[in-house]
């Protein structure tokens, strides 16, 4: 049975879990990556077109990697944004309950 198929889908996974931030696929997909590799690896060396697949797999990887890194970079940032404006948000919290006709809760 060719592998090359096989290591093609793993690598189209990766690809499009990260490219739609889906993290709970992403996640998904990289823990079942190892024991996949492994099992198609039994099964005797890799030819040309499997370690080009392979390659391919690995640059997937490489680009989940990236995306996941650029994603908890963005919400770092964002947390740390809310973190800073805490102080106004809650005057503002505060200004909006005491004023007259205020429909805020």
């Amino acid at each position: 049975m060719a592998r090359t198929p096989t290591i093609e889908r793993l690598a189209a996974g990766l690809r499009d879990a990260s490219a739609r931030a889906d993290w709970d696929l992403l996640e998904r997909a990289v823990r079942e990556l190892g024991p996949q590799v492994e099992a198609l690896a039994a099964r005797g060396p890799w030819n040309a077109a499997e370690r080009a697949a392979l390659a391919g797999l690995r640059a997937a990887h490489d680009g989940a990697a990236q995306a996941c890194a650029e994603a908890a970079a963005s919400v770092r940032e964002q947390l740390g944004d809310l973190h800073d404006n805490q102080e106004g948000r809650m005057a503002y919290a505060l200004a909006g309950e005491l004023e007259p006709g205020s429909t805020t809760q």
